[in-house]
Formats: C-alpha cells, sequence, structure tokens
C-alpha cells in the first residue's frame, strides 16, 4: 500500500524540481562522488523498437567486421599484422554492451576472444596491447588506444564479473603512471586525456588507491587545457586547416572534460562549464539536430556542412558521463536529440553501410570532387564501409548500446532516475529488494510512456522522471496494485524549463506511472532565418525520393551514392504563429525500422513552393535563401518525416514571405 505522504507528492509534483542531489557516500573521499551512478551492464536491456534497432546493428557491421575487415580480423590487438592501434579497441567499445544487452552467444564468443588475448598478452611491466602497430604509422606505446581499450574491458568485467580485468587495469596504469613521469601526453592522447582518467576513477572507486588520483591529476596537467578552450572558443568560424584543437571528434570527446574536473575539483565552475561549453559549440558550429559541424575541422553553422559520426558517438557518451556527475536534466534532452536524430541518420537502414559525415541539408550523397567540406575528402558523404576514413567503421557501434545501457542511473538519495526513455526493462535491488520497472512505449514516435515498477516486498524510493525541456504540458498518472490510488487521475502541469519530477512512495506489488506529453510541432529559427521543424525530440526532413548506385565493393558492404529522383529546394508556406493549422501530423504504431524512411511511423504534411534559385553549390545545398522568400512556383504538399530516417534530407527551409 502507498504511503500517505505519497498522495502530498502526487499532488505536489508540479513543483518538484531537482537539478542535483546531495552528495552519496559511494565513492572513496578525494573524489567528488556521482550523482547519477550507471547500472551495472546488463542491469537495462533494450526492448520494443530499441532492442530491434540493436538487433540490426548486430546483424549488420557491428556483428561481422571481424569477419572480413582487415584492422579487426588482423587487428595488432589479437597478434595480427593490420592495424594495431585504436580500430579493435574502439570496435570492442560498442560490440561489449552490444553482445551482452542481447545476450547473443555469438557476439559473446567474439569478445571473449578479443579480451583472452588482451588479458593473456600483457607485458612484464604493465603494457597492455601492442608495443606499436605494426603499420608503423603510429608512435610506440601510445596511451590513447588504450584508453578506448579500457573502456571496453570495463564494461566488460561489470557484465562477466571476469577477476582478470581488475589486476590488468591495475598494472597497467601503474605502467602509465611511471611512463608519464619520463614521457608526457602527447598527440592524440594529450587532447584525449579526460577518457583515460574515467578509468583511473573507475578502478579508484573499486580500491581507494590514492595515486589513482595523483595519475590523474598528472593527465589533466600534461592534457590540453579544454576548460580554457572552451571557456573562450579560439576557433569561431570555419576552420580551413586540420588540427587538433578544432578537430570535430576531440572536442566531442571533450564535452565530457567539466565532469572529470569537477569530480577532482568540486568546483561549480567546472560543474558549469558543462553547460557553457554545449552553448558556445552550438552558439558557433551548432546544427540541428544538436550536433556540432566538424568535417573533419569545426565548419560553422551552415546545414550543409558535415559532422563526422565518430563524434555523434563520442558526444553521446560525453552526455552519458556529464550527467553522471553533474545531473543536468538539459543534458538528457541533448543526449535523446541526439540519440533520435544524428544516431540513425548516417546509417544505411539495414547497417551494413555507414557516412563518414553527415549533413542536414544533404540532398545528394555523391562521389565529390569539388566540396564544400573543410578537410573531408571526396568520398565523405557515401554510404560504405571505409569511405573517407575507417575510423567511423570501427567507432560507430557504442552509440546504440550505451544509450540503452545508460536509460536508467540509481541518483545519490538512493532512488533511480530516468534519464533518457525508450522502451526498456531495468532488474536492480533497491535497499536489498528486487526491483524491477519495464517502460513500454513507441516514444519518441509517441507521446506516452508506461513506467510499470514492482517490487518484491513494499520499499521507499525516490523515483526521478526527466520532464523534457520542449515538454510545456503533458499529464502525468499513478497507479498502484491494480487500483487507482494516490490520485490515480491525470495530474496536467506546466513548466518552461527541462527537469527531474520525484516521485517518493513506498512501492509496493504492481505499480503503474503513465507520462503523457504535449507534442505539438513546433518550429526553431536556424540559419538565415530557416526554420526546422520539431514534433517531441524528433527534427522532421524533407522526404526525398532515393536513388541507391552502387559504386564499390561487394554486397552487402559496399559503397553507395544516393541520388534524388524527386526535388527537394522548396520553402514551407507557414505562418509561425498560426503553425497548427499550417501542419498536420500522420502517426501509427511502431512496426519494423522506424528510421527506415518507407516504414517510419509519423511523418508531417505540410505545403510549400519550390525555390528555383536555390540550387546544388559544391555538390551540396547551397545556403538556404535569407527568408522570407518569395516564389510564383505552384503550392504543392510536402511530406516531412524523422531526420534519423531520411537518408537524403532538407531540415532547415526557407520560409514563404506571408499572403
Amino acid at each position: 500500500m502507498y504511503r500517505s505522504a505519497f498522495f502530498l507528492t502526487v499532488v505536489t509534483l508540479l513543483a518538484a524540481s531537482v537539478v542535483g542531489f546531495r552528495p552519496s557516500s559511494d565513492s572513496p573521499s578525494g573524489l567528488q562522488p556521482l550523482k547519477f551512478r550507471p547500472l551495472p551492464l546488463g542491469s537495462v536491456k533494450p526492448a520494443g523498437w530499441l532492442k530491434d534497432q540493436l538487433r540490426i546493428q548486430a546483424d549488420g557491421l557491428s556483428g561481422h567486421l571481424d569477419e572480413f575487415w582487415p584492422d579487426i580480423k588482423d587487428s595488432g590487438w589479437i597478434g595480427g599484422k593490420a592495424e594495431g592501434w585504436e580500430r579493435a579497441p574502439y570496435w570492442l567499445d560498442g560490440l561489449v554492451p552490444l553482445a551482452y544487452l542481447l545476450d547473443d552467444p555469438g557476439l559473446k564468443a567474439k569478445v571473449q576472444r578479443y579480451m583472452d588475448y588482451a588479458l593473456t598478452h600483457q607485458a612484464e611491466d604493465g603494457w597492455l596491447g601492442p608495443e606499436k602497430s605494426a603499420t608503423g604509422k603510429y608512435k610506440a606505446r601510445d596511451p590513447w588506444p588504450v584508453f578506448v581499450m579500457l573502456k571496453a574491458l570495463t564494461q566488460y568485467q561489470e557484465a562477466t564479473a571476469d577477476p582478470r580485468v581488475v589486476p590488468a587495469i591495475t598494472k597497467y596504469l601503474k605502467c602509465l603512471h611511471g611512463q608519464i613521469n619520463e614521457r608526457p601526453l602527447f598527440d592524440w592522447n594529450r587532447m584525449r586525456w579526460q577518457d583515460g582518467v574515467l578509468t583511473a576513477y573507475w578502478l579508484y572507486e573499486k580500491t581507494g588507491e590514492s595515486w589513482l588520483l595523483d595519475l590523474a591529476r598528472k593527465m589533466k596537467e600534461q592534457g590540453y587545457d579544454w576548460q580554457a578552450h572552451f571557456r573562450d572558443l579560439p576557433h569561431k568560424q570555419k576552420v580551413q586547416k586540420w588540427e587538433h584543437e578544432s578537430h570535430v571528434v576531440n572536442n566531442a570527446m571533450a564535452i565530457k572534460t567539466p565532469a572529470v574536473c569537477f569530480r577532482l575539483s568540486g568546483s561549480p565552475a567546472d560543474a558549469e562549464m558543462g553547460r557553457r561549453a554545449i552553448e558556445t559549440l552550438d552558439a558557433y558550429h551548432g546544427q540541428v539536430s544538436g550536433i556540432f559541424s566538424g568535417d573533419e575541422n569545426f565548419a560553422g553553422r551552415m546545414p550543409s556542412q558535415g559532422t563526422e559520426t565518430c563524434a555523434v558517438v563520442e558526444y553521446l557518451f560525453s552526455l552519458e558521463t556529464l550527467i553522471q556527475a553533474i545531473a543536468d536534466p538539459a543534458f538528457g534532452d541533448r543526449l535523446e536529440q541526439i540519440a533520435f536524430n544524428a544516431l540513425p541518420a548516417p546509417f544505411k537502414p539495414d547497417m551494413w553501410a555507414r557516412q563518414y559525415v553527415q549533413q542536414a541539408n544533404q540532398p545528394v550523397a555523391k562521389v565529390s570532387k569539388e566540396r564544400v567540406y573543410t578537410t573531408n575528402g571526396e568520398k565523405a558523404n557515401l554510404f560504405g564501409l571505409e569511405t573517407n576514413y575507417g575510423c567511423c567503421t570501427a567507432n560507430m557501434h557504442q552509440g546504440w548500446p550505451k544509450f540503452a545501457s545508460h536509460l536508467w542511473m540509481q541518483t545519490a538519495d538512493g532512488g533511480l532516475a530516468a534519464v533518457a526513455y525508450a522502451p526498456s526493462k531495468l532488474s536492480t535491488t533497491v535497499k536489498g529488494v528486487p526491483v524491477s520497472i519495464e517502460v513500454i512505449t513507441d516514444y519518441p514516435f509517441s507521446n506516452q510512456i508506461i513506467i510499470r515498477v514492482e517490487t518484491g516486498k513494499p520499499v521507499v524510493f525516490p523515483l526521478h522522471l526527466r520532464i523534457p525541456g520542449w515538454a510545456k504540458s503533458g499529464t502525468l498518472r499513478v497507479t498502484g496494485s491494480g487500483d487507482v490510488r494516490g490520485g490515480g487521475d491525470a495530474k496536467k502541469w506546466v513548466a518552461d524549463t527541462a527537469r527531474f519530477q520525484i516521485l517518493d512512495p513506498e512501492w509496493s506489488g504492481r505499480n503503474q506511472v503513465v507520462l503523457t506529453f504535449d507534442m505539438p510541432v513546433r518550429a526553431e529559427k536556424r540559419y538565415n532565418n530557416a526554420v526546422a521543424l520539431w514534433r517531441g525530440p524528433l527534427a522532421f526532413s524533407l522526404k526525398i525520393g532515393e536513388d541507391w548506385k552502387k559504386i564499390a565493393g561487394e554486397e552487402p558492404h559496399a559503397d553507395w551514392e544516393v541520388l534524388p529522383t524527386t526535388p527537394w529546394n522548396y520553402a514551407l508556406a507557414i505562418d509561425e504563429k498560426r503553425l497548427a493549422e499550417a501542419v498536420t501530423v500522420e502517426t501509427k504504431a511502431v512496426a519494423g525500422n522506424p528510421f527506415n524512411p518507407s516504414e517510419t511511423p509519423v511523418s508531417i504534411k505540410v505545403t510549400g513552393r519550390r525555390i528555383p534559385q536555390w540550387d546544388v553549390e559544391k555538390n551540396a545545398a547551397a545556403a538556404p535563401p535569407p527568408s522570407p522568400v518569395s516564389s510564383a512556383e505552384p503550392l504543392e504538399t510536402l511530406t516531412l518525416i524523422p531526420y534519423g530516417a531520411a537518408k537524403l534530407r532538407i531540415t532547415e527551409f526557407p520560409v514563404l514571405k506571408v499572403q
């Protein structure tokens, strides 16, 4: 039965909001405790469309690269003669969670082979992995690829409790502790030091050994100063040369730096820098899908500039790290924005091909001798196996699995938090009591989320439910044990900012929480006064006819150009003050792959006119003509589908003058 306090909690729910929580005692002294603690890998399992998406991924490149791609099949990390640097660790960083979330014996066996080799071939002094890549391309004993392998190893240990992992990581970090005294961080590892520090923290929380914090401080001192970088971004314009400081992936990885620094310092200024870093990148290089441009260096806000797929998945992991230390619900908003838009966008629907870069306005994907990119090559936006460069082929795998494993986290006040929403099942214990939570939803394609909470016996704990900043209104209803209790009628709420709503009852038996978000279509002003249309966390793009032409390779992992078969250069006929009158939303239940343009469960109908003067420039859409625009072309009904489903797309539209 619910305690009487629960009735008060539900009634006063509308006012409940939290950005941070009191510290817990989960971390040893010397390291700021996490506000949200991720659950061990496997505690949260995907369901519904999300599980289907992971299955598609496993049946595509992710589950098969080791069978044919030399840099994985013959990797130096298993004693081979191909690349022995970052590519196998990148692949494993995504394959480990993919294998254990799907509980797939075949994928687990693949993981085991690589883990066994790494753990049984550690050097006497602790070095982990190849001394140098057999290709001769990279410096010997480079810590960067090992940082990535450590991320894979920590996930593997959480899933399997393999007793070899903690001693192996301890031995390696002691080796590194000695090495950086004589040979400071350099090149990529100097820019990406924060990823290595994460594993030092992970080990410190298991052992409490103070030398690990000394190592973390040394790495911070020797590494690039990302806090100063984001405080006054030195690259506010499109960058025309390759360099580390404006490299899109380095910056995406660096977004987690404020969380890493905050855990050492406890300084509010470090925590605030997490928000400032995102705001700064948005201001100068932000793209509609929540990412920022970089093809391969910062490229400004024009929607035809590209963003590397590695940056998408690394931005997601940075957000998953930020919210653990800082607990700002806005980080959950951005996590969903990128996961539901930018993450599925660069993949062929069967996930047997990927783009090196995606574009918000992408009416064509073809070999481009003349191109809009800063430093990328002519095949950068093709869908293929290794087009432009192979790092994304290795690193793309972590996006969906880590998103799934971070949907729920433990909170510092002894409860559980819904950091992001997708169909899933959570199994854990709270105060020694078994607790299961099932999330039943088609979100983000629908507006209702059903959360079923079941406990082995009565237990009191808070449930933190993230309310997105875009959700200005909605309802929440709570029922228990099959009966309407504690105000079973839906409670309406209205608010302006992202927040966590807290339910703090005595949970007993079976309980159900129903969140319903109002999802009106909304318009966002973008580059040249263009607009993008949103519904919930989904951006919508013009559905363009696609002609897929194989230009190289063997199926299923061939390289493809995608050419348009329908016009794309439209301006929208909308009055932003009366937007609801200008659009029609069509929905259906999720079936199949919601990120396949032929199967997407939601679309928007809107009218527009072609703008003949808006044409292709450097094999990309020219900048949208400044709005408002005029056109004498006939009015047409346009179909918009989710950004991530549209493999060719226009997302930032000029707007016609209101007649």
